[in-house]
């Protein structure tokens, strides 16, 4: 029988979306995410049917400002399993389907039956690809084998990104492995899921269950992170090879993110348990879970961690980069952030979210893992070079990772930093930031959740051969908009301005450009976007505005080594002359500024 043409080409449109949206520069899309939403028999009428409802609907509108595409929900959608709280939450996801926003979630271990598994079904269809919920989505699919999985282990596309969501409960045929294995028969289907997609695009897989707890012993891949080690070297391996670097799951109750390596320790990828929404919180076990089964094979390396909070994810995709915003409040149990306590919440609290910390990737810059106490002169990468890439070469000259958390379990936290690139050509299009260099994001500097400041380091950016006049770097944080100078996004510090290459000692704030090696540098302690640009400051004196007065200082100093007077070197040619004269009188807003010239 042949295929009717109309289908065929359907057919073919629908597989050719992923790799032509890989290929092109795709418009930015964010899309939400958020981890169990139980709650216990108390306070029924603002939470009905063991769904925390009082918290939900404190979070979707968060995802609405946001503008979100679609939210991901990583299961335990209700505490009793029941039908009716899959009602519930059908009724709640109203408030993203009103605003166009998709939502797509995977079922928890407090909803496992059979009778929930096919109220999944009809409530989401959209994990089909069915209803007027797909939200944008395409290319929906689920295991044709082993049967009983359609709609509740699903991928899906979105732009150049690829999502799987696996189930591990009791299917809708009402047979199941067992719960602690049930997620090994799918590893084939998964390993095809994403060796199908594009080379240059983002994968996430999501599930309930973590790669490695820190509470609960149970993982996604058997009853404790050391069992079915085979099968966790496929999975990871798989994860690894297609270039998806984050797992996300929930399951524990706290925000944790840390990176997992294959028992094999041919492969890794960070796993990302989310904050809890429900009535209750864990704490970790002491010693970690990969302490305790993983003794002589160690296998995670933790990253961050916040117990105690409820809170939301962000995820920004823009390109080949990856931006995370996690946002939480207070639990409501009568700590505060980053001082939570632990109880069992009766009623619904009042939440405040804040922004807690910004991480991310990049799929055309580099990973650097840092153990506490690493200096930070390995970190070097550069853009990629032809067509509309400048090759921009960064490296960070000086610091080291001085400052790391210790963990509830007594673990050391890592850095785990991060490369992107933009070009100039995508961001700066029309000159008007007067950009030098691509652009780079750096992710992962800072010292601790709930702060931006980083240890002081000094960072190298080079900028276009063909570049003429004062040249400086500029900043703007993840996902930012105005670029200023880097100096100005410093937490302390006082800006200074060098002409030459950097030398040790220099205080956070100092900032140049060293001609004879065409790079720009400055010492900073933030995170966020940086490049070269082109600037005009000519405040020799540093009062604020550009007048007579900087002329004059300018005009004392022609003919003088730049060192005399760095400000005053407006070509960067390392020294100063009538011509550098003549620039400053050039942009001076003051009437006087021609007496000077």
């Amino acid at each position: 029988m042949q295929t009717p043409f109309k289908l065929k080409h359907h057919l073919l449109l629908a597989a050719m979306g992923m790799a032509a949206a890989a290929l092109a520069h795709a418009e930015p899309f964010k899309f939400g995410v958020m981890a169990d939403t139980q709650w216990t028999s108390n306070d029924a009428g603002n939470n009905p049917n063991t769904v925390a409802l009082g918290i939900i609907n404190q979070i979707l509108p968060k995802f609405v400002e946001q503008q979100v595409k679609f939210v991901v929900q990583v299961g335990d959608l209700t505490d009793n399993g029941s039908t009716g709280g899959l009602d519930t939450w059908n009724v709640a996801a109203q408030t993203l389907y009103n605003n166009r926003i998709g939502f797509y979630p995977v079922r928890g271990n407090h909803e496992p039956s059979a009778a929930a598994a096919a109220r999944f079904k009809t409530n989401f269809p959209q994990t089909q690809g069915q209803g007027s919920n797909v939200a944008g989505a395409i290319n929906h699919a689920s295991p044709a084998t082993p049967v009983g999985l359609t709609g509740l282990t699903y991928s899906f596309d979105y732009g150049n990104t690829r999502f799987i969501a696996v189930d591990q409960y009791t299917r809708t045929s009402g047979s199941t492995p067992a719960v602690n294995s049930a997620a090994l028969d799918q590893l084939g289907w998964i390993g095809q899921q994403l060796d199908g997609k594009p080379a240059d695009s983002h994968g996430f897989v999501f599930a309930h269950k973590e790669l490695i707890g820190q509470n609960h012993t149970d993982v996604l891949t058997g009853a404790d992170p050391a069992a079915n080690a085979a099968q966790r070297n496929v999975l990871i391996g798989a994860m690894a090879r297609n270039k998806v670097r984050y797992f996300l799951g929930g399951h524990d109750h706290m925000h944790h993110r840390s990176i997992v390596k294959s028992p094999d320790g041919t492969a890794t990828v960070q796993n990302i348990i989310h904050s809890s929404d429900s009535y209750k919180f864990y704490v970790p076990s002491v010693p970690s879970k990969d302490q305790a089964y993983n003794a002589a094979n160690r296998q995670e390396m933790p990253i961050a961690q916040e117990l105690f909070s409820i809170g939301y994810y962000i995820f920004t995709v823009d390109g080949p980069r990856l931006t995370v915003d996690h946002y939480a409040s207070d639990n409501g149990c009568g700590g505060s952030l980053g001082a939570g306590r632990d109880c069992d919440l009766t009623r619904t609290p009042a939440l405040t979210f804040f922004k807690r910390e910004s991480y991310g990737y990049s799929l055309n810059g580099k990973e650097f893992i840092l153990q506490p106490g690493a200096s930070f002169a390995s970190i070097a990468d550069a853009a990629p070079a032809g067509g509309n890439w400048g090759g921009t070469r960064m490296a960070i000259l000086d610091g080291a990772n001085a400052v790391s958390t210790t963990l509830y379990d007594g673990r050391v936290a890592i850095q785990d930093v991060n490369t992107g690139w933009s070009s100039r050509a995508d961001i700066d299009a029309n000159g008007a930031a007067k950009l030098k260099s691509d652009a780079l994001t750096l992710w992962g500097m800072e010292n601790a959740i709930g702060s931006e400041e980083a240890d002081v380091f000094t960072l190298s950016l080079s900028y276009d051969a063909s570049a003429r006049g004062p040249l400086a770097l500029v900043a703007r944080p993840f996902n930012g908009s105005a670029w200023e100078p880097v100096a100005a996004r410093n937490l302390g510090g006082s800006a200074k301005y060098v002409v030459g290459p950097w030398k040790a000692g220099y205080a956070l704030g100092t900032y140049g450009v060293d001609p004879a090696t065409r790079t720009a540098w400055a010492v900073v302690n933030r995170g966020g976007e940086f490049a070269v640009a082109q600037t005009i400051s000519g405040d020799l004196n540093g009062d604020g505005v550009v007048d007579s007065r900087d002329v004059a200082l300018l005009t004392q100093k022609v003919n003088r080594d730049a060192s005399e007077l760095p400000a005053a070197d407006l070509d960067n040619d390392g020294k100063i002359t009538a011509l550098d004269a003549r620039k400053l009188a050039s942009i001076c807003n003051n009437a006087n500024c021609a007496i000077a010239n």
